[in-house]
């Protein structure tokens, strides 16, 4: 028995009851997203099924951006997990609007030069032409090295940073900050420390 007098139970906010239903922890989530990020880049690199590629592309219209965000879109930009959010979102806004991705690629492009033929979208580069350029991007995740997708995913992303900026629009940082990451990344990669 207890000498404390009888008081009220203490009030929990929403957030309580959410962790305690779910029971994860944020770093057990962590760990696993980054697990089965590294699981995607490294076991397509190391696959001989063909058809790997295509399952690799389509991932995020199987599972879905939002079930892909909430295991990665928090991950650092320097982590597998991190560089194919950024891959998969980029692929996401390209289906999204083609025709605007194409016209900021066309502006930018003339600013970019070195950039442009990284990215290797096709000339002239209308909406087909990047819809096909990003999905070349992704499947390299299983046919090539992923610095290689890295580098080229950055600079497609810088190219578009620049058409916006030409554009006047407020998110051409963003891109370019986007950018950046999966350069940095890519440079990561090449030396063996990207995990």
């Amino acid at each position: 028995m207890t000498d404390r007098p009888h008081h009220r139970p203490m009030l929990r906010d929403s957030t309580y009851f959410e962790d305690a239903t779910t029971g994860a922890d944020a770093g057990a989530l962590r760990e696993a997203a980054d697990t089965v990020a590294t699981l995607i880049v490294r076991g397509a690199q190391a696959s001989d099924d063909p058809e790997i590629a295509g399952r690799v592309l389509r991932l995020a219209e199987s599972e879905g951006l939002d079930q892909l965000a909430e295991l990665w879109s928090g991950a650092p930009p320097e982590s597998v997990a991190g560089c194919l959010w950024r891959l998969y979102a980029l692929r996401s806004w390209v289906y999204a609007d083609p025709l605007l991705a194409a016209s900021q690629f066309e502006e930018g492009r003339v600013h970019a030069d070195v950039a442009h033929v990284v990215a290797g979208v096709a000339e002239p580069p209308g909406p087909d032409e990047v819809r096909v350029m990003i999905d070349e991007v992704l499947r390299g995740i299983a046919e090539r090295e992923f610095a290689d997708v890295l580098l080229r995913a950055a600079a497609f992303a810088r190219v578009i940073a620049h058409g916006r900026a030409l554009q006047g629009r407020e998110d051409a940082n963003r891109m370019l900050l986007v950018s950046e990451q999966l350069e940095h990344a890519g440079h990561a990669e090449l030396e063996g420390h990207l995990s």
